[in-house]
C-alpha cells in the first residue's frame, strides 16, 4: 500500500465500496448469482441499532476503500473467551500485493489481542491463491474441523420442528 494508505473501522460513508467488493468477492469465487447484499442491509448490519456484524476497510491515500474484512465476535466455550471470526477478506486486484491484506489482518489480530480474544478465524475456498499468504503469517489449517452449513430449506425444516416443541427467544 501507498504510506497514505490506512486501515480503520469502516464508516457508513464506505458501504457503498464495501458492498461493490461483495460483489466482486462474490464474483472472484465463482458465486455471483448467489450475492444479493444490498448497500441497506449492511448499513444496517454495521451502523443500526444493535450491531453485529463489523468491518474494516484499507483505504488508499484519497481515502477510498481498496479492501475490506468484513467480521464478528464469536465464542470458544472451550477457552470460555471471545474471539473473532473473519466473514470475508478481499482486495481489489489493483491493491493486491500492497500489503493491504496483510495490513487488515494485523489490525484485526491487534484487535484480538487488545481485548483478550484468544483465536482469528476464517474459512476459504480451497483453490484460493492466498493459501500460501495465511501459513506465511503462521495460519494453521484445522482440517479435523469440518463446516457445515444449514440454509434455505433445510433451515426451514428444522425451524418448523422448533416452532412446535418450544418459544425460541433471543
Amino acid at each position: 500500500m501507498s504510506p497514505t494508505a490506512v486501515v480503520r473501522p469502516a464508516r457508513p460513508s464506505d458501504v457503498p465500496a464495501v458492498v461493490a467488493m461483495v460483489h466482486e468477492l462474490a464474483e472472484f469465487e465463482r458465486a455471483a448469482d448467489q450475492c444479493h447484499l444490498t448497500e441497506d442491509q449492511l448499513s444496517q448490519a454495521l451502523f443500526g441499532a444493535a450491531p453485529r456484524v463489523f468491518a474494516h476497510v484499507a483505504a488508499d491515500g484519497g481515502d477510498e476503500p481498496v479492501g475490506f474484512a468484513l467480521w464478528f465476535v464469536s465464542f470458544s466455550t472451550w477457552n470460555g473467551t471471545h474471539g473473532l471470526y473473519l466473514e470475508d477478506l478481499y482486495v481489489r486486484p489493483a491493491a493486491r500485493g500492497t500489503g493491504a491484506g496483510g495490513a487488515l489482518l494485523a489490525a484485526l489480530a491487534r484487535l484480538c489481542v487488545e481485548r483478550g480474544y484468544r483465536r482469528m478465524e476464517w474459512v476459504m475456498l480451497d483453490w484460493n491463491p492466498a493459501a500460501e499468504f495465511y501459513a506465511a503469517i503462521g495460519a494453521t489449517v484445522t482440517a479435523d474441523w469440518v463446516p457445515y452449513r444449514l440454509s434455505g430449506e433445510a433451515l426451514a425444516r428444522l425451524a418448523e420442528r422448533a416452532s412446535t416443541t418450544s418459544p425460541v427467544s433471543g
